[in-house]
């Protein structure tokens, strides 16, 4: 199979993160607006060529006035950088469908290389003869890194929000015709 261009199914697709709140607890968010430029030959995946764009107004929190707070510049400032962006830059076989993914991820207009744990599953023909193909990735991003510095410090010691990000991405795509 040669290399061939890939849509995401944005409803089967999702990108979700959690971060300490307070020391004691995670908030869970995701985004739910982002697209995906794919084009891979699924019996070689060294070919892959992959970008994902993530809309930071799309954030969902489950609070609005935390969703505005994030999408101030205090956080993500996304009046001046409206978008996450992903490059795939490297692909390392870990053996099976397990990957090393890494690529420049820019917030805020930052730029920094990050490898996430990844999972390639496919290709598979779904019910209607469309082939399809998975990507679920993982890994734990610092925002300081990033420019997103943003905290208060505790009263019992620590500080409102943890460093650490845990990023969950799961893509679904098919084949383009």
């Amino acid at each position: 199979m040669a290399a061939s261009n890939w849509t995401l199914d944005k409803s089967h697709s999702g990108i979700s993160f959690s971060v300490r709140h307070m020391m004691i607890t995670n908030v869970r968010g995701s985004f739910n607006d982002f697209d995906a430029t794919v084009s891979a030959d699924p019996a070689d995946l060294s070919s892959l060529d992959a970008t994902l764009t993530i809309d930071v107004n799309s954030i969902n929190t489950k609070d609005e006035g935390r969703d505005g707070h994030l999408k101030s510049p205090d956080f993500f400032n996304a009046e001046q950088f409206p978008n996450i962006t992903f490059k795939k830059t490297a692909l390392t076989a870990k053996g099976g469908d397990d990957y090393a993914l890494t690529g420049d991820l820019t917030i805020a207009g930052v730029t920094k290389s990050v490898t996430l744990n990844a999972e390639i599953s496919g290709p598979a023909k779904d019910p209607w003869g469309n082939v399809k193909l998975g990507v679920a990735a993982d890994g734990v991003i610092n925002r300081s890194e990033f420019g997103l510095t943003w905290n208060a410090a505790l009263e019992t010691g620590g500080l409102l929000v943890g460093d650490a990000i845990k990023v969950h991405i799961e893509l679904e795509f098919a084949q383009a015709n």
